[in-house]
């Protein structure tokens, strides 16, 4: 072999090695919710924090590559769609994977708009404010953490035994308008409950605050929710009743069905870690009440389950 094809050789086989590198070092990008404590936590002068941000780090190393979060921002009032927020971030690239999903077959379908608006995420420009994301269709892992709702009482409540919806009858209700914990508190038994529910705007008015002042007596929300208004409220005389909601989602990861080759490695890594008991090690590690993925993975039509109950 002449000198010349000996280097052109050599040159092409490091070509070859520099094109392959970057597809062994690239990154797991997660996009997580900056402000949903104790699931996940970003805030300007605070280290990164929470359960997903944990999982996902596992997640990352199990599959051999070092992890990059894309923060967003998901704003909670009534016109807010994490399945199109998750759509566009995943569609537009921001990230392969979006943690703490609720995996519901409403929050799977194929979106009924062809384009929407990306959430603010950390990073974005103007233009990425005001432009619209051609969406994909997405498909969910296996799910690793069961999300309830669960009833918390204020302090005149307190000690109170519940065991069903029912029984907060004769209580002051509190509840967000257009949350799930409205639904059910406003059809439970034929709107028997009506005359004692308040309703708050959601992202305006401090529902647990209202709570803990005495306000009212009772409200229906998530159970990682409460978790995080006990970690920033120690001392707080709100308090669990104990009473979880029969009708609870799976979280898990969603990223576009053309990632199946993802999301068959994710689900991989997460059989082998709830195995371990490693998922439910990072729950405690980030405050939160962790509980096991229950059936059906994926949650079915949830407003008439509510209303037929």
């Amino acid at each position: 072999m002449t000198g010349r094809r000996l280097a052109w050789s050599v040159a092409a086989v490091l070509s070859m090695m520099a094109s392959v590198a970057p597809a062994a070092d690239d990154a797991l990008k997660i996009c997580l919710d900056e402000d949903r404590p104790p699931l996940s936590v970003h805030h300007r002068g605070k280290p990164d924090a929470g359960f997903d941000l944990l999982l996902g780090k596992a997640v990352a190393e199990r599959l051999g590559r070092p992890l990059a979060i894309q923060w967003f921002e998901s704003k909670l009032d009534e016109d807010s769609s994490p399945q199109l927020e998750a759509n566009a971030l995943l569609s537009d690239g921001r990230c392969s994977l979006v943690g703490g999903y609720a995996l519901t077959q409403d929050s799977l379908v194929v979106p009924g708009m062809k384009t929407a608006r990306l959430p603010d995420f950390a990073g974005a420009t103007r233009d990425d404010r005001r432009r619209r994301v051609p969406l994909g269709v997405l498909a969910p892992s296996q799910p690793y953490i069961y999300s309830p709702m669960t009833v918390v009482l204020g302090p005149k409540a307190r000690g109170r035994k519940i065991g069903d919806i029912g029984d907060l009858a004769g209580l002051r209700l509190v509840i967000e308008s257009g949350s799930l914990g409205d639904a059910i508190l406003m059809t439970f038994d034929k709107g028997r409950l009506i005359d004692n529910i308040t309703h708050l705007v959601p992202g305006r008015d401090d529902l647990l605050g209202a709570l803990q002042r005495g306000d009212h007596d009772a409200t229906l929300i998530d159970l990682a929710r409460f978790d995080a208004h006990r970690a920033a409220h120690p001392d707080t005389a709100v308090t669990a009743s104990g009473y979880y909601y029969p009708i609870g989602a799976n979280r898990g990861y969603v990223g576009l069905a053309s990632e199946g080759a993802l999301i068959e490695a994710v689900n991989k890594a997460l059989t082998e870690l709830a195995a371990e008991g490693k998922i439910a090690e990072f729950g405690k590690q980030a405050g939160l009440t962790y509980l096991p993925p229950r059936e059906p993975a994926i949650l079915g039509d949830v407003w008439t389950r509510i209303i037929q109950r």
